[in-house]
């Protein structure tokens, strides 16, 4: 505070004249800006300055006025269960006190700190007005979003007038609920009004951001989302943002790991409302600029180090790891980056680490929607379309809530839902991050829900699935493992993962392992990318209708091989990050011709052939003509996974190498993109599934730093079957003493060498017997499908120390 300027610290207060330890004070989000403003500015998190008036001056205008009697005895009629009652009895409130004036001890006060704040802007200045609600004997209740901010408020009647429906909001229907819900006397908490400059966003961006992954928990990334204009269309729900995640072990150690970059459909920013009746207004956003990412790569990063710093700081405060969820703004006039609110995360951060729990579909049918996954439940249901607030008596307990968005003013009848679904927001929209504190499977931003589902239809809705939520038709039959990890103790032999979807990555990286032993690329290709790689290289050279479909796959980018090395490095960076420091193995695209001519222009580019999975695969791709150029995107995106975000806990694997030639040829291919055996830590290792690649093992050992049984190819070449032939299926065998005796002479041969060597197929993931033939033949590593990782491991325990007393 500038010491010119008088302030009665029982009405008002600086934001540099309050902490943390004034929560009773001033309210939690008032007193988390002081104490960023007074800790964090200095080292660079730049706060925009304020001032908080304080509780006791909140209790000072219901006395003074006569209105604390008045609000007890109108509450006492309330039936706070029926919508009608709540409704009523709130609003009768809400005018009360917003038909009463302020105390003119605290109206000079406001007024006196808010021209200094417009001494300090030379103008006019305008501000956001929030409230902050706090209970002296309850410091640690949660009040967040429950009550309301005020945008652009300019002038001292203004100022005065937002400050009044600031306490009238006290009262908000979603208020009164939550605190008859939690048992808090509704006279014993009050109200702290934060004013704060604004920063001009309505010109620029906003958003918010987390400093844990809000759906899995994983603690090591930075969740950033994004939309241009102030930031309540984020947080309300009305527009889909950009998504940004960002590593923050990494980070800290200087490099840039932009882990993953969505965009959003951003159609509509809130912006000033210049010479209008109100303060701000919706106006559409050009199909030019919403196809572009709202934020830059320098940006995202400067926001990722102050959600560590202030992550840090907080941590430090608590004497524990405290995850923050915090709101952003850019000044669109200077450029400059703020923080405007942080509070502690409360959901994820609760959870047991001890515990891991899954939600599995038995059967699936018609997907009607797709849209982001809240959660990692399932839920089902009839539907009940509400399309405003009028309609909420209709909804009946057990149903699953289908609406554009929701508003604050719906959480009573929120907590009664299955399951939520809206046309719009993000994963930290107001839906979104409701859902979650109730443990409710959601899908936000299907764009269309309000229109393709009917009230009365039975549905269900996946959150089980990755990114990805998906909307089937009728109420699907489901399961939930609950895994107790506490206890588990780690064999000799390594249990790893296989992975192929980096939406899963998070989730599955809480299942006790030792790493991935096989990362997929296809899945990422085909999923990520989604384009041939050489219809992105030939672009200029493509007809208009493809060239039409590959501009779709690709907005955001000019530059279409780019587009190929960014989205393949950040599906790849994603699995890398979830296992880090856990050594993760990625197999180098073994995608067959006629899955890659399903790729957007890949008919152009790739032969027909009668056996694909004999044929144009794996490591002769990479250094054909043909290929060439396209493998070396694929270089490009790992060396920016290893070195631009310093993952260098990435392996790599070469798949299907038919000789030692061949493996040679590759390395040499990998070279010219600097990924050089041994250089930065790098280790390659060859996927072991050719029956030449047993019988020439010493040989491969010489060229590469271990083997990854592939089990499925392995058994189909070795017993000449089509694994894809129902003729012959049943002479498929992985416990065929060839392939066993196969996989026994590998495995002493590379410990012969020096050589690591693992399994990646998956018979010992189905076969407990296949898993304990492999422990006694004395293998590395196992990497099994996740459902099978805890149980196997469990298996591989006995089997251990079976051998140890032998």
């Amino acid at each position: 505070m500038n010491a010119a300027v008088e302030t009665s610290t029982d009405l008002l207060r600086w934001f540099d004249q309050v902490g943390m330890d004034d929560v009773p004070v001033v309210g939690g989000k008032n007193a988390s800006l002081g104490e960023m403003y007074r800790q964090l500015t200095p080292r660079g998190v730049r706060i925009p300055n304020g001032f908080a008036t304080t509780a006791s001056a909140y209790r000072t205008f219901l006395e003074e006025m006569g209105l604390d009697d008045k609000i007890s005895q109108v509450l006492s009629g309330m039936n706070v269960d029926d919508i009608g009652s709540l409704q009523h009895h709130g609003m009768i409130v809400r005018h009360m006190i917003l038909d009463t004036p302020l105390p003119d001890s605290l109206s000079h006060a406001i007024v006196e700190a808010y021209h200094h704040l417009c001494e300090e802007r030379h103008e006019l200045a305008d501000v956001a007005v929030r409230s902050s609600a706090t209970a002296e004997d309850l410091p640690d209740a949660s009040f967040a979003g429950q009550q309301e901010t005020y945008l652009n408020v300019r002038g001292q009647a203004s100022v005065l007038d937002a400050c009044r429906r600031c306490y009238a909001s006290l009262f908000t229907d979603r208020a009164i609920s939550y605190r008859a819900s939690h048992g808090y006397d509704h006279m014993q908490v009050a109200l702290s009004i934060g004013v704060q400059q604004m920063v001009r966003s309505d010109l620029a961006t906003s958003g918010v951001m987390f400093s844990i992954d809000t759906e899995s928990g994983f603690r090591d990334a930075v969740l950033i989302n994004a939309a241009y204009g102030l930031g309540e269309n984020v947080v309300q729900g009305s527009v889909n943002p950009d998504e940004y995640y960002v590593f923050k072990p990494t980070l800290k150690e200087g490099f840039r790991p932009i882990l993953k970059k969505a965009i959003g459909s951003k159609a509509m920013k809130l912006v000033y409302d210049a010479g209008g009746s109100k303060m701000t207004k919706n106006v559409p956003v050009s199909p030019d600029q919403a196809n572009r990412f709202a934020l830059s790569d320098d940006d995202i990063l400067q926001l990722a180090r102050w959600a560590c710093d202030i992550e840090d700081h907080y941590s430090q405060l608590r004497g524990a790891l405290c995850p923050m969820d915090m709101e952003w703004a850019k000044d669109g006039r200077t450029g400059e980056l703020f923080i405007v609110q942080a509070r502690p995360e409360t959901v994820q951060s609760r959870k047991s680490a001890n515990t891991h729990e899954r939600y599995h579909l038995k059967e699936k049918s018609s997907r009607l929607l797709t849209g982001r996954s809240v959660g990692e439940k399932i839920g089902a249901g009839p539907v009940r379309l509400i399309h405003d607030v009028h309609q909420l008596a209709e909804f009946r307990d057990g149903e699953i809530l289908v609406t554009d968005k929701t508003d604050p003013d719906w959480e009573p009848v929120m907590k009664r839902a299955a399951g939520i679904i809206t046309n719009r927001g993000g994963r930290t929209c107001h839906a979104a991050i409701v859902s979650r504190e109730l443990g409710l499977p959601a899908i936000v931003g299907t764009l269309d829900a309000t229109e393709v589902l009917q009230n009365g239809q039975q549905v269900t809705i996946s959150c089980a699935e990755g990114d990805e939520g998906v909307v089937y038709e009728g109420q699907l039959p489901f399961e939930v493992e609950t895994l107790d990890l506490s206890g588990l103790q780690r064999p000799k032999t390594k249990m790893m993962m296989n992975i192929g979807s980096p939406d899963e990555a998070f989730t599955l990286s809480a299942i006790p392992n030792d790493g991935v032993g096989l990362a997929r690329e296809e899945f990422i290709i085909s999923t990520y990318v989604k384009v041939h790689p050489q219809a992105l290289l030939d672009y200029q050279q493509l007809d208009s209708a493809t060239r039409a479909a590959v501009d779709t796959a690709t907005l955001g980018y000019e530059d279409k091989p780019q587009f190929y090395v960014d989205r393949l490095a950040e599906g790849i960076a994603m699995i890398v990050a979830a296992f880090h420091p856990k050594e993760v193995i990625v197999r180098l695209s073994d995608v067959k011709t006629n899955e890659y001519a399903n790729l957007v222009g890949g008919k152009a580019y790739e032969p027909r052939e009668e056996n694909p999975m004999l044929g144009f695969r794996g490591a002769s791709r990479y250094y054909s003509e043909q290929f060439r150029e396209a493998f070396g995107m694929e270089c490009k995106a790992v060396q920016k996974v290893r070195q631009e975000m310093g993952l260098r806990n990435l392996k790599l694997m070469v798949p299907f190498c038919r000789t030692v030639d061949e493996g040679r040829k590759v390395q040499a291919e990998m070279a010219k993109y600097g990924l050089v055996r041994g250089q930065d830590g790098l280790e390659i290792y060859v996927m072991c599934e050719i029956p030449s690649n047993v019988i020439l093992a010493d040989q491969f050992a010489e060229i590469f730093d271990g083997f990854s049984i592939g089990s499925n190819d392995l058994t189909q070449l070795t017993l000449g079957v089509d694994r894809d032939s129902e003729i012959v299926a049943h002479v498929f065998d992985e416990n065929n003493e060839a392939v066993k005796r196969s996989i026994a002479s590998v495995i002493q041969t590379a410990k012969a060498h020096g050589a690591k060597i693992g399994i990646c197929g998956q018979a010992p993931s189905d076969y407990p017997e296949f898993a304990e033939f492999l422990v006694q033949q004395g293998i590395d590593s196992m990497s099994l499908t996740p459902d099978a990782v805890v149980k196997t491991t469990m298996h591989v325990l006995e089997v251990e120390q079976q051998m140890s007393t032998q």
